[in-house]
């Protein structure tokens, strides 16, 4: 793409999310396409469904404000479970998800909530984050270096217009990502990066610009901490690494203990002070104990119980310290794809997935891992006429044995009684 004074800019493909709705009482999943004037959620189950579906900016301040927008304006919100994914994963989690759910025991698709967006930490995190910003701003706008704001295609209008000023303002990071412009002299190239304000050793108040980095950097010590792979998991996974270590000032070489999340914008790693971290008294009407208080003050996860939502009902959640955005945190599922949903049958067990080109339910496979006997129905015969029977699985030969009238009845008895002590 050319400017118009003939610079080359590079502009960035903007990765969204998308959602996906699991109707409770048929047990079909698809695409989330939006709310009809009725509060009628309109759900697409097509393959090319994912093209045309509701699409949320990535982040996660912005995400709570359009779903909890997108969940009032249904009428039965309460007849679905919703799961976040990127737009680019949606249609394959549309597959494997439906695959899962079609196959899997009761106790596996209660799973699933575990990794649905629940409402009611939704709304618990929105009131958190609105009482924790009505701090006081720590820079007057006057402070700000508007000159150099303009190098980088950027006005106090155009900052407000998008909610990003108060927080920088406060001294937080823009709460989203931001269009910035770099000139190189030979090329004028566009970057997304979220900004900061912050008072440089002379006492001038800058503008620090955090750019994406593509992954983290764990191969080298982070201010004298070497991460441990445990470490590394919980920063990628969650983004809280979830306890102190001693790290040392690059300059002074003091000591302090600290605790490190990572900006899942940027995936850059964010360190603060054990000694500024601040826990409420309070969380969703429960009162915290001395221990719970310790707990996340050293940046472990806290899993509360009978939190009341805005509702009026009860919710449990787990939450954790987030040193980026310097608040306890109600953590979100993780994504449903980590589930590795297309391949649950065969991560359990050696028994193939499908006999005779009918997909196996998850409780025939476990019966037929253990060695027991497995009744099986809708069948199909060659001249299409439905059939049922009884299967099992050789393990030593790797081979299904089927039999209509369970000629392993006896032994199966026999085997089973043994286990038992019979």
């Amino acid at each position: 793409m050319k400017t118009n004074n003939g610079k080359e800019s590079t502009e960035k493909i903007k990765v969204q999310d998308t959602l996906l709705a699991l109707h409770r009482q048929t047990n079909t999943i698809g695409i989330v396409q939006g709310v009809d004037l009725n509060g009628e959620l309109i759900v697409d189950v097509s393959r090319e469904s994912y093209k045309n579906g509701l699409r949320f900016d990535r982040g996660d301040d912005r995400f709570l404000e359009m779903y909890s927008t997108f969940y009032h304006q249904l009428k039965t919100p309460d007849e679905f479970s919703f799961f976040k994914v990127t737009e680019f994963e949606a249609e394959q989690t549309v597959k494997d998800l439906q695959h899962y759910i079609d196959t899997a025991s009761y106790d596996e698709k209660e799973k699933l909530n575990e990794y649905s967006v629940s409402i009611d930490k939704v709304e618990a995190q929105k009131e958190y984050i609105a009482r924790t910003r009505k701090d006081r701003y720590q820079f007057d706008p006057e402070q700000v270096d508007w000159k150099m704001m303009s190098q980088i295609g950027l006005t106090r209008e155009k900052l407000e217009s998008m909610g990003a000023l108060e927080s920088l303002l406060k001294g937080y990071k823009t709460p989203m990502l931001i269009p910035v412009k770099i000139d190189l002299g030979t090329a004028v190239s566009i970057l997304d990066a979220r900004l900061s304000l912050k008072v440089n050793e002379v006492g001038k108040l800058e503008t620090r610009i955090h750019p994406i980095r593509k992954e983290c950097d764990f191969t080298k010590p982070f201010f004298g901490h070497q991460f441990s792979q445990e470490d590394k998991k919980k920063l990628l996974e969650i983004g809280n690494m979830g306890r102190v270590v001693e790290l040392i000032h690059p300059i002074t070489g003091e000591v302090i203990p600290s605790l490190v999340s990572r900006d899942k914008l940027t995936n850059d790693l964010v360190p603060l002070r054990a000694d500024l971290v601040r826990i409420p008294l309070v969380i969703k009407g429960v009162t915290l104990d001395e221990l719970q208080k310790k707990t996340l003050k050293e940046g472990k996860p806290l899993y509360i119980e009978n939190m009341l939502s805005r509702r009026g009902t009860l919710f449990n959640a787990t939450v954790q310290f987030n040193t980026d955005k310097r608040y306890v945190e109600f953590l979100f599922p993780r994504n449903i794809s980590n589930l590795n949903l297309d391949s649950n049958l065969n991560s359990k067990t050696d028994v193939p997935a499908t006999f005779r080109g009918e997909k196996l339910r998850l409780w025939q496979v476990e019966k037929l891992n253990k060695g027991e006997v497995a009744y099986i129905d809708g069948l199909v015969d060659r001249k299409g006429k439905k059939y049922q029977g009884y299967l099992r699985f050789d393990k030593r030969v790797g081979k299904f044995e089927f039999s209509f009238k369970n000629m392993w009845r006896e032994t199966d008895g026999l085997s089973k009684k043994r286990r038992r002590g019979i």
